[in-house]
């Protein structure tokens, strides 16, 4: 995941998740310039790392500030790579009618408008491949009370985000969010301190029982700005244990005592190779996830009904991949299957579900949703009897879950249900150390789309007319997502939902997102 040699602003990053972000981006090779209050240590904190690092004090909140420091990294930098918003105020937790105007408008000042400011002043600098990730919130996600002006700003910041992508997607520079749910901040252990939160109730709320550390979501950023999300613009990434994917009363997780040792350290990183089993794993985007996890030393079985494709496929990889023919909407078959990877591994690591089938005529719809959805129900509930702690479950969705196309009916309807499959399995698994997500693509470059384009049931044109980016992503762009959910970078994750799509889902506006349309898309599908 390494990209050597950018220049990354962090701002914010005197502490909390932004030192995390300074320690792993400067640990890849990045030249980090540090931007922090005055009197936060942020100068020396860049000091400490070394040439050519650079810490600089800034107020975010005054656009003079904001101007004078990109003056200050002009004169040393010849340009910049990647912007990331992280500076912020907290919430005030007081009640609306004892929450002071001058307060709600300091907030949305250091949380949005210094954030636009920084954005637009970053991408007058830079060139194509250039990336800005916002640290927004849940809270800007999810109501809570007593936090009005604060989760507003992130609601704010969110939106910005998807805006910016789309506007900037042209010119080749993406724009991402995290959300981040309950983290070990500074920011956190003042609340706390303050008798503002209690985070026994808070621990007992999320399904992983735990707060995250500042690293697990600065390892999401890494992933966002790096060449390996080239794909990935206007999506917020939810990191949050699982919060959000949690919709009862009483606990999502039973009491803890005292503070659980994954929030306070990093657990140790596994060394050996992990038992990946990919439904749907012959061709395309199944494909792709496949040759990702065995180029990581995984052993990886390619699970498809047509057994034939997966064993050639297996035959190019090294000996570690076994095929299996297997129709997944045939329950013995499914059943069958796992037994016998039980007894062959002992455990499987990572599911992804990637069987997938779109209906082309009004008699297979029925057929669809057996393949895409009870199908991925069954994989996943015989793969839950064969994981223990640190086992994850990626179903591939769609974009057609968050945009339905008509007259794609049941494909839709399947792709929502897996969505909130996750969801249900993220709550319920959480605390048993599982963790669940969902990749859901856009319009990737796979044989399947090229059928689609031949026969006229897509039009190749509009189509790329209407991506942001302007182009199709690439059956790797979907596979590199997936290795990262599948990852320890990911290990607060749950629940959540990544669009590798281009921008789609993120534009709202009348006409077309780019009108700079690459003719390589008609060529690419047709």
């Amino acid at each position: 995941m390494k990209q050597a040699g950018r220049i990354v602003i962090i701002t914010g990053a005197a502490g909390g998740i932004g030192r995390a972000l300074v320690d792993i981006l400067a640990g890849d090779g990045h030249t980090v310039v540090a931007v922090d209050l005055p009197g936060s240590g942020v100068v020396e904190l860049a000091r400490g790392l070394g040439y050519p690092h650079l810490g600089l004090e800034c107020d975010v909140s005054r656009e003079e500030d904001i101007l004078a420091l990109y003056g200050r990294v002009e004169a040393q930098f010849a340009e910049i790579g990647v912007l990331i918003n992280n500076a912020a105020v907290g919430p005030t937790m007081a009640a609306t009618v004892d929450t002071g105007v001058d307060a709600f408008r300091r907030r949305l000042a250091v949380n949005l408008i210094g954030p636009f400011v920084m954005a637009r002043e970053a991408a007058r600098r830079m060139r194509r491949g250039g990336a800005i990730v916002n640290v927004a919130s849940m809270a800007g996600m999810v109501g809570n009370p007593r936090r009005n002006a604060y989760a507003a700003s992130k609601a704010g910041l969110i939106s910005l985000t998807r805006s910016l992508a789309c506007e900037w997607a042209s010119r080749g520079i993406r724009v991402t969010a995290v959300a981040p749910g309950y983290v070990r901040t500074p920011m956190v252990a003042e609340l706390e301190r303050a008798g503002k939160v209690d985070l026994a109730a808070v621990r007992r709320r999320v399904p992983m029982g735990r707060l995250a550390r500042p690293d697990e979501i600065a390892r999401p950023v890494r992933f966002l700005a790096s060449t390996q999300a080239r794909y990935i613009t206007g999506s917020v990434l939810a990191v949050d244990g699982g919060w959000m994917s949690f919709n009862q009363p009483g606990d999502a997780h039973p009491p803890v005592d005292g503070t659980p040792r994954a929030e306070l350290s990093c657990p140790a990183e596994r060394t050996n190779a992990r038992i990946v089993l990919v439904t749907g794993g012959a061709n395309g985007i199944g494909a792709a996830v496949v040759r990702r996890f065995a180029a990581n030393g995984d052993t990886v079985v390619i699970a498809d009904r047509d057994g034939a494709a997966a064993a050639e496929l297996a035959g190019l990889l090294d000996g570690r991949t076994p095929a299996k023919s297997v129709d997944v909407a045939v329950e013995s078959e499914v059943v069958a299957l796992f037994e016998e990877l039980r007894g062959r591994f002992g455990r499987i690591d990572v599911l992804v579900n990637g069987a997938s089938g779109i209906e082309q005529a009004p008699e297979q719809i029925e057929h669809v949703l057996e393949v895409n959805l009870t199908g991925a129900f069954t994989c996943a509930r015989e793969a839950i009897k064969a994981m223990g702690p640190g086992g994850v479950i990626l179903n591939l969705g769609s974009i057609n879950s968050f945009l339905p196309f008509a007259p794609r009916h049941a494909y839709g309807a399947s792709k929502a249900g897996m969505d909130i499959l996750t969801r249900c399995m993220a709550a319920e698994l959480g605390p048993v150390g599982i963790r669940t997500a969902t990749v859901a693509p856009g319009y990737i470059r796979t044989p399947a789309l090229a059928q689609l384009a031949k026969a006229g049931r897509i039009d190749s044109t509009a189509i790329g007319r209407r991506i942001p980016t302007s182009t199709t992503g690439r059956p790797e762009d979907v596979a590199d997502a997936a290795f990262f959910l599948a990852s320890s970078d990911a290990s607060y994750i749950n629940g959540s939902i990544l669009y590798v799509d281009g921008g789609w889902t993120s534009f709202g506006d009348a006409g077309n997102a780019c009108e700079l349309y690459d003719e390589c898309f008609a060529e690419a599908v047709g």
